[in-house]
C-alpha cells in the first residue's frame, strides 16, 4: 500500500504494531492547529482548575490543625464556604472547559470527514470497483471518532493529568518530602502495568475496528435495494442473518475482551495505588504519634495522593489511549494517502465551446488486477484470494468479464489481457458513431475511456485536437453527456435528479429537457408531478421510465459529446418508441457515440466499429459492412435484424 510520506507502514495483519512517530504526531497535530485559540483557552482553564483544587487540602489542614482546636468559629464559617465554593466555581469552568473540548473535537471530526469525502470524490472509477461501501462508510464513521478522540480527549487528558501531577508533586514537596518520597517509590510498578496491558489493549482495539469494517460492508452489501432484492429472490435469509451474526458476534466478542482487559489493567493500576496509599498512611501515621507532623498534614497529604495517584493511572494509560488512536488515524490516513488514478496535469487547461472532433489514437487499455491504490483488505467469509482468482479467470471488466490468464482462449470468447488492443478511430463534429459487437468485446470499456474514468495505458485521445490529459477534468465532464446501461436516480425527487445535470436550471428549462425526452406526459400524471420521490434508486419508476429521465438529465446538461449505451432489455414496445424519438432529438447535432442494441440506430450512424477481443475488427456504413460478410453480416442476421422484425411482430 502507498503512503503519502512514506514515514509509516499501513496495517495490514493483525500482528502488526502501529508505530507512534514524530512525523505521524506532527500530521495529527495539523487538524488540531485551526483551533489553537481554543485549545489556549483550554490550557488557560486547566491551569485555574488544577491551582483552585490544589486549595482544597489545604483548606482541610487548616480546619483541623488551627482553626477547630482555636475555636475560631468565623473562620470555619469562611472556610466552610470556601468548600463551597471552590467546587461551584471549578464546576462552571470545567463546562467551559467542556464546550471548547467539544468544539475542538466535533471541528476535527469535520475536518476529518470533509477531507476523506472529498479525497474519494476524486478517486478513478478502478477504486470503487474494488473497495465495498461499507469499508468506506466504517473510516469515515468509526475510524474518524475513533482519531477525534486522539486531539479532543487523549492530548487534552495528558496535558491535564501532566499539570496536575506536576503541581501536587510540587505542594507535597513543600509540605513534607519524606512522604512525597515514600509515595514516588511506586512509580516504576504504574510503567510496568502500563507496558504490560498497553501493547495487549491496542491491539484488541484495532480488531475491533477491522471487525466493525467487516460488518459494515456486510450491511451496506445486503440492505441496498439490489442486495435486499437478490436476498428475498434466492430465499437467503436465513443465510445473510446467520453471516451477519457471525460478524456481530466478531464485534461483540473483541469488545468483550477490550472492556475485560481494560477492567484489569485499571484494578492493577487501582491495587499499585492501594500500595503507595497504605505506605504513606502508615508510616506517615506513626511520624504523627512521634510529633513529626500534625494529623491535619497527613490528611491534606492523604488528599494530594489520591489526586497524584489519578493523573499517575492516566498518565500510566494515556500511552494505550494515544497508540489506540494512532490506529484510527492511520486508517483515515492510509485513504487520505490513496494517489489518484486520474489525475489533472499542472497548468490544465479549461475545455470552452468544444466542437466535438474525437479522435482515438492507437490506444490500449487493461484493467489493473494489482491491489495498490486500493485500501487495505479485511478477511471476510467466502472470500476468494485475489491471486487466485487472477490465476482462474483474471480481474473482470465493468462488463463483467474477465481478463484472461494468458492462454489462448476457445472459439469467440472474449476472455483476454488487454480490454482494449491499439483503437485507433475519429469522429467528426456532429456525427453518430455506433459500436457493435459480442458481449465483452470491449465497447463499454472503450465509452468510459471518453470522460476519463480511466485512462489508456498507451496511445492518447484527443478532443479538438487537444489530449484529454491536457485539459481539466471539470471542463472535460462539462462536454460530455453520458448514459450508462444501469440508470442511477437518488432517493430524492424528480426535480433534484433531474437538477444534478444544472444546478441553476429554470422550472421552464426542466420542463422542456422533459418534454424532449418524452417524459413530461408522464410526469404530470403523478400526484406530486416534479415533487415525486423516485425511490431507492429509482426503484418506484419502470426501466424505460428511468432511461427517459436519464435522457432528460443529458439533455438539460446539454453536452457536446453524448456517450450512450442503449439498454433494450425489458421495455415493452411503446417505451421502446418514445425513447427512440427521446435519442432522435438527444442526439440532433451532437457528436455521438453509441453503444448500439437497436436497428434503427445503427441504420442511422454515420460510422460503424465492429469490436471483437478488444479490437476494431470492421468499420464503416451498414451497407459496407453487410457487403464484408464479417462478423457485422453475422451480428446483423443473429440480432439486429432478428430483433427488429420480432418488434414489428
Amino acid at each position: 500500500m502507498h503512503g503519502g510520506g512514506g514515514w509509516f507502514g499501513y496495517l495490514r495483519a493483525t500482528d502488526e504494531k502501529p508505530k507512534v512517530t514524530w512525523d505521524l504526531l506532527k500530521r495529527v497535530l495539523t487538524y488540531s492547529r485551526p483551533y489553537r485559540w481554543h485549545l489556549t483557552g483550554m490550557l488557560v482553564l486547566i491551569l485555574i482548575t488544577t491551582g483552585t483544587a490544589l486549595l482544597m487540602p489545604l483548606i482541610f489542614r487548616r480546619m483541623i490543625d488551627y482553626t477547630i482546636p482555636a475555636g475560631n468559629v468565623p473562620q470555619l464559617a469562611l472556610l466552610a464556604l470556601a468548600l463551597l465554593f471552590i467546587p461551584a466555581f471549578n464546576g462552571g469552568i470545567n463546562v467551559l472547559q467542556r464546550q471548547l473540548n467539544a468544539r475542538v473535537g466535533e471541528g476535527v471530526v469535520y475536518d476529518l470527514r470533509v477531507a476523506l469525502f472529498a479525497h474519494l470524490q476524486r478517486m478513478s472509477l478502478r477504486f470503487f470497483t474494488n473497495t465495498k461501501v461499507g469499508e468506506m462508510m466504517s473510516r469515515l464513521n468509526n475510524d474518524v471518532v475513533g482519531a477525534q478522540n486522539a486531539i479532543s480527549n487523549t492530548i487534552v487528558g495528558i496535558v491535564t493529568n501532566f499539570i496536575q501531577a506536576f503541581a501536587v508533586l510540587s505542594v507535597m514537596l513543600a509540605l513534607e518530602w519524606h512522604l512525597t518520597l515514600i509515595s514516588a517509590v511506586i512509580l516504576p510498578l504504574f510503567i510496568l502495568a502500563a507496558r504490560q496491558l498497553g501493547t495487549r489493549l491496542r491491539d484488541i482495539s484495532r480488531e475491533q475496528m477491522e471487525a466493525n469494517a467487516q460488518m459494515n460492508a456486510m450491511v451496506f452489501e445486503t440492505l441496498n435495494i439490489g442486495g435486499a432484492l437478490l436476498v428475498k429472490l434466492f430465499g437467503r435469509r436465513e443465510v445473510e442473518a446467520d453471516r451477519f451474526a457471525e460478524r456481530a458476534r466478531a464485534v461483540r466478542d473483541t469488545g468483550v475482551r477490550r472492556a475485560v482487559t481494560g477492567s484489569i489493567f485499571f484494578v492493577i493500576i487501582g491495587l499499585v495505588s492501594a500500595v503507595g496509599t497504605a505506605l504513606v498512611y502508615g508510616i506517615g501515621g506513626y511520624l504523627v504519634m512521634q510529633n513529626a507532623f500534625t494529623i491535619g498534614t497527613i490528611v491534606a497529604f492523604g488528599a494530594y495522593l489520591t489526586t497524584l495517584y489519578g493523573a499517575l493511572q492516566s498518565l500510566a494509560n494515556a500511552p494505550v489511549d494515544f497508540a489506540t488512536s494512532m490506529v484510527s488515524f492511520e486508517r483515515v490516513f492510509e485513504v487520505i494517502d490513496l494517489p489518484m488514478d486520474i489525475v489533472e496535469k499542472p497548468g490544465a487547461r479549461v475545455l470552452q465551446n468544444a466542437v466535438g472532433e474525437l479522435i482515438f489514437e492507437d490506444v490500449s487499455f487493461r484493467y489493473d488486477v494489482g491491489g495498490d491504490n486500493l485500501l487495505s483488505e479485511v478477511k471476510r467469509f467466502g472470500q476468494i484470494d485475489r491471486v487466485k482468482a487472477s490465476l482462474s479467470g483474471g480481474e473482470p471488466d465493468p462488463n463483467g468479464h474477465r481478463a484472461a490468464t494468458g492462454e489462448e482462449p476457445p472459439a469467440r470468447s472474449q476472455a483476454r489481457i488487454a480490454a482494449l488492443d491499439h483503437i485507433s478511430f475519429s469522429v467528426r463534429p456532429g456525427q453518430l458513431t455506433a459500436l457493435v459487437g459480442p458481449s465483452g468485446a470491449g465497447k463499454t470499456t472503450l465509452t468510459y475511456l471518453i470522460p476519463r474514468l480511466y485512462d489508456p495505458v498507451s496511445g492518447r485521445i484527443l478532443l479538438d485536437g487537444r489530449d484529454l490529459r491536457d485539459v481539466t477534468l471539470d471542463s472535460l465532464a462539462a462536454q460530455i453527456g453520458m448514459v450508462t446501461q444501469e440508470t442511477h436516480l437518488f432517493h430524492d425527487t424528480i426535480r433534484t435528479n433531474l437538477l444534478y445535470a444544472r444546478l441553476d436550471a429554470t422550472q421552464p428549462e426542466i420542463e422542456a429537457a422533459a418534454h424532449a425526452a418524452n417524459i413530461h406526459d408522464f410526469i404530470r400524471g403523478l400526484p406530486d408531478r416534479y415533487e415525486t420521490v423516485v425511490g431507492e434508486r429509482g426503484y418506484r419508476l419502470s426501466g424505460g421510465e428511468k432511461q427517459r429521465l436519464a435522457l432528460a438529465r443529458v439533455i438539460l446538461k446539454d453536452p457536446r459529446i453524448l456517450v450512450l449505451d442503449e439498454a433494450t432489455s425489458s421495455l415493452d414496445s411503446e417505451s421502446e418508441a418514445l425513447i427512440q424519438d427521446a435519442l432522435k432529438r438527444v442526439m440532433a447535432g451532437r457528436t455521438s457515440i453509441v453503444i448500439a442494441h437497436r436497428l434503427s440506430t445503427i441504420l442511422a450512424a454515420d460510422l460503424i466499429l465492429v469490436l471483437d477481443r478488444g479490437q476494431i475488427v470492421e468499420r464503416g456504413t451498414h451497407p459496407e459492412l453487410l457487403a464484408q460478410g464479417g462478423l457485422y453480416a453475422h451480428l446483423y442476421e443473429t440480432q439486429f435484424n432478428r430483433a427488429a422484425k420480432e418488434a414489428v411482430i
